[in-house]
């Protein structure tokens, strides 16, 4: 299969292999996406597909032009951090998983799709353009968030992360986050936002709670263990984030880590 133009595709149900670049195929399932460049050939290969259980996948195919006038557009009015990096579609970065908006926007988009309304076009071009820049920012955690090491030197985004990881569970305050970045703190907490898609509270909370995960998997860690020793200093606030991001209470997540363990 090929386009003429770059491809966003995204898994819905199902597993498939996918081969591009030449290179050996990778597993690709259900909430994760890949980037396609314009005139790549993909392979594809349906190890598990039934008709009682087919694989359901989303191919949206982007004109070029569309995505060089959100790029030029972020570039313009919402310039990255650093004076050498510019807002792009990463094609290095080409597989990756789903972030909850990125899941969201695609939802809507299909929807806006499916909608008998005389402003189709323009909510459409509306949610397109949202696609794009979550899809960026979803880029940019990837690669400073998982290879903070190798840019920390020249990215001081990367440089914050770096020192999150290394006091996770220690207090970390705004102040002190913006201070090592040089920047303002209504400008840091700006900025980290607008590059990655989240708050640096967000992220600090994130990088807790997966902390606090492999605590509970510890039968001899109690929850209150978890929420301290992860950095947290409120059992209810611990309660309410583990939820929110889990979907289930830390209880339920601490007994089913057992249960499995049991059986």
């Amino acid at each position: 299969m090929k386009f003429n133009n770059l491809v966003l595709t995204s898994m819905f149900r199902g597993k498939k292999v996918m081969r591009l670049f030449d290179e050996n195929g990778f597993d690709y399932l259900p909430g994760e996406s890949v980037i396609v460049p314009e005139n790549e050939e993909m392979r594809i290969d349906f190890p598990e597909a039934t008709f009682e259980n087919p694989t359901q996948c989303l191919a949206l195919a982007i004109d070029r032009e569309k995505i060089k006038e959100t790029v030029d557009l972020l570039n313009e009015k919402f310039a990255k951090t650093e004076k050498n990096e510019v807002w792009q579609i990463d094609l290095e970065t080409f597989h990756i998983k789903n972030s909850l908006e990125i899941s969201s926007t695609i939802d809507r988009l299909v929807n806006v799709s499916r909608e008998n309304n005389k402003a189709k076009d323009l909510f459409a071009d509306f949610t397109l353009n949202e696609l794009l820049i979550r899809l960026m920012q979803t880029q940019a955690r990837c690669l400073i968030f998982d290879n903070y090491h190798k840019y920390q030197g020249n990215n001081r985004f990367a440089y914050i992360i770096h020192y999150i990881k290394e006091h996770l569970t220690e207090k970390l305050s705004i102040d002190k986050l913006s201070d090592l970045a040089c920047m303002s703190k209504p400008n840091f907490f700006r900025q980290f936002k607008k590059e990655f898609g989240l708050t640096p509270i967000d992220y600090i909370n994130q990088e807790r709670l997966y902390f606090a995960k492999k605590i509970l998997a510890d039968p001899r860690q109690s929850i209150a263990d978890a929420c301290f020793k992860a950095g947290f200093n409120n059992l209810n606030y611990f309660f309410i984030l583990f939820k929110k991001q889990e979907g289930i209470t830390p209880n339920t997540f601490k007994r089913n880590i057992l249960e499995h363990t049991n059986a």
